[in-house]
């Protein structure tokens, strides 16, 4: 049987395997200033340079191939070290398998008791 955490203790995830929060990703259909376009995803973001919290905004095209989960649940990002590591060691139901978003990034998406959560592995220099 899994340990129950205490209300004053961090996550497993965090404390356990060594993920760091990176950003709470927000589906909105409202313009939102200052968004990029991903045009291999059919989705702006937003708010993420800015936000002292993490907080990025989505706001996706009728036609974008992005998991219905990913456009109408908000999401946590967590980094990771090793995202193949992760993937294949954890008991994980991945939605969206490993790819670039950009150079220097491999992400994948995660599925948890409804909730998508967002692996991020940044390029090591």
């Amino acid at each position: 049987m899994s340990k129950i955490r205490l209300e004053h203790e961090l996550p497993q995830a965090l404390v356990e395997w060594g993920w760091k929060y990176h950003h709470l990703g927000i589906p909105t259909n409202k313009k939102m200033p200052d968004e990029k376009y991903l045009p291999q995803f059919k989705f702006y973001h937003s708010g993420f340079p800015t936000s002292p919290f993490g907080v990025e905004w989505m706001r996706f095209d009728k036609d974008s191939p992005i998991h219905p989960l990913i456009q109408q649940v908000p999401h946590l990002a967590f980094e990771v070290e090793d995202l193949d590591y992760e993937l294949n060691t954890r008991n994980l139901k991945i939605i969206t398998p490993p790819n670039p978003p950009t150079e220097g990034i491999r992400v994948a998406m995660v599925e948890h008791n409804g909730a998508p959560i967002e692996l991020i592995e940044f390029e090591k220099k």
